[in-house]
């Protein structure tokens, strides 16, 4: 986005105006309502005719809008006149086709940067410069300031209506310049606008809508391989009673496995094509979770190259190449022993944690305790046993200590008891 143009302006409101007025060729017009003070009037005179400035000379260009933002922006209600202006900005700047671009932006961050930062007025200004971006494919240029959003929604106390056009408007930008990340990103921000404790708001038409398209980008996204953000949501949430077939997939996703999704296909024959969604790609995503959901289950840390044969469908030829996807994707961590024919497993992610995975946990824990409880048993039975053989060498060294006095007094030769010493014995 253009840097805004600081705005120099001297003289008085009426001066202002006329000098704006005989710009735009309507002097005249505008010279009563001035000897009457009527600003209001003035404004809405100079306004209607300021599409006029689209087509002054390049050089004048700034210099004329950021007087014509001056003077609306001191009018009693600038809402009044904003969106005329924004909206002449969306036109082409035919006196500029190589610059045009650079100059409306410039105006438009102009007039969004000089209104308090608590305007509610910034929004539907933002909401302006989204789609002038929009239109010329230029998201890049908006994406830096969406980091604002969230404090910005607040600071306008923008109620959760306006703030779902905004982050659709932002969806739509990101989808059509490519950005596939950001756009699914703004989509659930905006699916997250719907009242929760609305039954007829996330049951509506537009909830519906909006629920479909995220289900849709999230289970046919080479890289989304997490829906619990979605699923989540209660407008997603409430597909089951409006389009349960899109539901049920997108169970499947998050839970299930590649079996589940051949029989969905059975069940529904045809309607995958119908809905225009790509089997292939659904079928390899359900192949990395079904890798995963198997990594998962293994209590023993090795899964067998039959066993991936089996929950993939594939051949055993194709194991190790199926081993790289999934590890490449981030759902386990591991490697494989061909002498073995086994996935030797480091890691591995949940794709959810319900009740199944309690119990796999449980499982898991409860395997963990028996080998805890005989490494136990193990250390016990060697604290006894070497507790036992120190006691016993303990008894040997004293049996032979009291051996080794024996010895030194009935081995000598024996003598009488000791008497004193007396003189005569010298």
């Amino acid at each position: 986005m253009a840097s805004p143009q600081l705005i120099f302006v001297d003289g008085s409101f009426a001066e202002l105006s006329q000098e704006m007025a005989d710009y735009l060729q309507i002097g005249d017009q505008v010279r009563p309502f001035l000897e009457k003070d009527q600003r209001e009037e003035t404004l809405q005179a100079i306004v209607k005719a300021s599409g006029f400035l689209n087509s002054v000379p390049e050089k004048e260009f700034t210099a004329a809008y950021n007087l014509l933002i001056h003077l609306v922006l001191q009018a009693k209600e600038p809402k009044k006149f904003l969106p005329t202006i924004c909206g002449n900005l969306s036109k082409p700047i035919t006196s500029s086709p190589t610059h045009g671009f650079t100059l409306a932006s410039g105006a438009l961050s102009t007039i969004f940067n000089l209104l308090d930062y608590k305007n509610p007025l910034r929004y539907n200004v933002f909401m302006q410069i989204t789609r002038f971006l929009r239109q010329h494919g230029q998201f890049d240029l908006l994406k830096p300031r969406l980091k604002n959003l969230d404090l910005w929604f607040e600071e306008w106390d923008t109620d959760e209506e306006d703030q779902r056009k905004l982050l659709v408007e932002v969806c739509e930008a990101a989808a059509e310049a490519g950005d596939e990340e950001e756009s699914y990103h703004y989509l659930l921000k905006a699916l997250a606008t719907f009242d929760r404790d609305d039954d007829e708001e996330i049951k509506s038409e537009e909830a519906a809508k909006l629920s479909l398209r995220a289900v849709r980008s999230a289970i046919s996204s080479p890289t989304r391989l997490d829906f619990q953000d979605l699923r989540v949501l209660p407008s997603v949430q409430a597909l089951s009673d409006s389009h349960p077939i899109y539901s049920q997939l997108l169970d499947i996703f998050t839970e299930q496995d590649l079996e589940d999704y051949n029989d969905f296909r059975e069940e529904h024959e045809g309607w995958i094509e119908k809905e225009k969604l790509d089997h292939e790609k659904l079928q390899r995503k359900m192949r990395l979770l079904t890798f995963a959901s198997l990594a998962a289950s293994t209590p023993n840390r090795e899964i067998a190259y039959s066993s991936i044969v089996k929950a993939l469908q594939i051949p055993v030829e194709e194991v190790e190449l199926w081993a790289i996807d999934v590890i490449r994707a981030g759902l386990v961590e591991g490697r494989l022993s061909q002498s073995k024919r086994v996935f030797l497993l480091h890691r591995t992610t949940y794709r959810v944690f319900g009740e199944k995975q309690w119990r796999e946990l449980g499982t898991r824990i409860d395997q963990y305790k028996i080998v805890v409880d005989r490494l136990n048993t193990v250390v016990r039975k060697a604290q006894t046993d070497f507790e036992q053989q120190r006691e016993r060498d303990l008894q040997e060294v004293e049996r032979k200590l009291a051996n080794v006095g024996m010895g030194g007094v009935g081995g000598g030769a024996r003598r009488g008891p000791l008497k004193p010493r007396t003189e005569d014995d010298d």
